[in-house]
């Protein structure tokens, strides 16, 4: 589960299990410094990061886990009436994020298979969405992938207010 609106650039937030048991952190102080979001484990190691490229065509994050490159998350230049991403993995097994993105209700597919999905609608706590992910699935591709869709449409939103 994950906090709806994490990422008034600065807040730090827990990701917790479907029991409430916190399995990551991610430091989102950093972000307003360097363009990186730190997740890190319970012991306070960091396990994964997620940064902006300053220099793209399009709204690109590149997701590390353990210090690797494990995925760019990139927003398709062309879909209408929906923004989608592509999670740009290493070899052929590209994945895809659809749906509402914006009201957190969308779908991660890879070769056309739901590998994960995020809802509100799961859940009774206003501020609070899940994260659902299959089993064999990378969780903390999953969960930097969300946090790369959200600052991309949090920059995007900020770009159309001019703040």
């Amino acid at each position: 589960m994950i906090k709806e609106r994490f990422f008034s650039f600065g807040d730090d937030f827990d990701v917790e299990d479907e029991n409430g048991n916190r399995v990551y952190h991610v430091d989102g102080k950093v972000f307003s410094v360097r363009n990186r979001v730190v997740i890190e484990d319970t012991n306070g190691d960091e396990v994964a990061s997620v940064h902006r490229h300053l220099v793209a065509l399009r709204p690109t994050y590149e997701i590390r886990i353990g210090g690797e490159k494990a995925a760019e998350v990139r927003k398709k230049l062309f879909t209408p009436f929906r923004d989608k991403f592509t999670i740009d993995v290493p070899g052929p097994d590209d994945l895809e994020m659809k749906g509402n993105l914006l009201d957190h209700e969308y779908v991660i597919e890879q070769d056309g298979r739901e590998v994960a999905a995020v809802s509100k609608r799961w859940l009774t706590i206003r501020d609070t969405y899940a994260v659902q992910v299959s089993e064999g699935t990378d969780p903390l591709l999953i969960i930097g992938s969300v946090l790369a869709l959200d600052l991309a449409l949090e920059r995007s939103a900020k770009n159309e207010t001019g703040d």
